[in-house]
């Protein structure tokens, strides 16, 4: 569905989710929205009491007062910024703050932010008195091409991430791509991994698109931004309304991302998520080859672009296989304290065994891998 605000140019997609309260959700996609978002949600969610749940970087980049302003609206402001915060006393404080503003079951949560305050702030939003609806505005790469979107909330434990967390479909999502002009280089080049994932598990001519515009990605080109947006958007959306609930298909978003998981956890988040996903993905590529489902030449492909992106593509010479397996055997989708992974078969397709979308990994085969990306 498209649609165009009077002198805004912007554009909308529908996820619809099955048994939802309202049916489906609605992704506004444009440049140079933010301001015009808020007067948006007032008139989509009037009889909503609203609550703010953003970070010390937006209020820096003047993102949060360009979309309140000068309106007073409750709010809690993470801090510091970053996976640091990601766990379950910020949601507790968060909870309190809300308490404090005596609000109820008609509070509307808006999260502004990048993929860590959509965790939260959606994690808060499903366990407030037993659940209030959330929106969320993505700032960041990461967040406007992933976790914004698909309902996925939670927070870390101690040992492993998103150990805590609930499904919380967003009432509405509204991606201004002139946000990642504020992000910093690191930020925003390891968000863009997950734009890459989308291209390998779902579409080679995205795969192709980000080879040959790699320049406007890095000069953060709006009108090469806007259609990664509507391609992210476009493959996520068909992916959730599939499987709002993760039973099957919906794993393929996972792709890179259980030995990510690791290696993010095993550094202490010292690698931003995309940096870790970007060798959970070389990883995945090898154990393709190991399984007979590629060539090496694929691989380089794939390696060549996250390079050119800055991104790390082997372990950091800290990281130890045996701390990683521990990881890995934590993993929340383990089955008998081991995951199944999602490989590819092709650029664009994702390699299906008995009907499922993660299969089996033989342990040998991961470790052999592990000692492969040691730098």
């Amino acid at each position: 569905m498209f649609a165009i605000w009077p002198d805004i140019r912007m554009s909308e997609h529908k996820i619809k989710i099955p048994a939802g309260e309202a049916g489906a959700y609605k992704i506004t996609v444009g440049t140079e929205i933010l301001g015009s978002v808020w007067p948006q949600i007032e008139t989509d969610f009037g009889r909503y009491n609203k609550f703010v749940v953003t970070d010390e970087n937006l209020v820096s980049a003047g993102h949060l007062e360009k979309l309140l302003d000068s309106r007073e609206v409750p709010a809690f402001v993470i801090s510091p910024p970053g996976e640091t915060s990601k766990h379950i006393n910020t949601v507790i404080s968060i909870i309190e703050a809300m308490e404090k503003a005596y609000l109820g079951r008609d509070t509307l949560v808006v999260g502004i932010g990048g993929g860590t305050v959509g965790d939260i702030a959606g994690f808060a939003a499903s366990v407030f008195k037993r659940g209030v609806p959330v929106v969320h505005i993505p700032t960041t790469t990461v967040a406007q091409a992933d976790s914004a979107i698909g309902g996925k909330t939670g927070v870390d434990s101690s040992m492993s991430k998103n150990a805590f967390g609930a499904f919380r479909h967003p009432a509405a999502v509204y991606i201004d791509v002139a946000t990642l002009a504020t992000l910093d280089e690191r930020q925003y080049r390891a968000g863009l991994v997950e734009s890459v994932k989308h291209a390998l598990i779902a579409d080679s001519d995205y795969f192709d698109f980000i080879e040959n515009n790699l320049d406007g990605i890095l000069e953060r080109k709006t009108e090469v931004l806007e259609r990664i947006a509507h391609l992210n958007c476009k493959i996520k959306g068909v992916v959730v309304e599939t499987d709002p609930g993760e039973r099957n298909l919906r794993r393929i978003l996972n792709y890179g991302h259980t030995v990510g998981h690791a290696v993010e956890a095993a550094g202490k988040y010292e690698l931003l998520h995309g940096e870790a996903v970007a060798i959970g993905i070389i990883a995945a590529g090898l154990i393709e080859i190991e399984m007979k489902l590629a060539e090496h030449a694929r691989l380089d492909r794939i390696r060549t672009i996250l390079e050119k992106l800055g991104l790390p593509v082997k372990l950091p010479k800290d990281l130890t296989e045996n701390s990683l397996i521990d990881i890995i055997k934590h993993d929340k989708k383990a089955v008998n304290k081991w995951p199944r992974f999602v490989l590819l078969t092709r650029i664009g397709q994702v390699y299906s065994r008995g009907g499922q979308w993660a299969v089996e990994v033989e342990r040998l085969i991961v470790e052999k891998v592990l000692r492969n990306l040691q730098e």
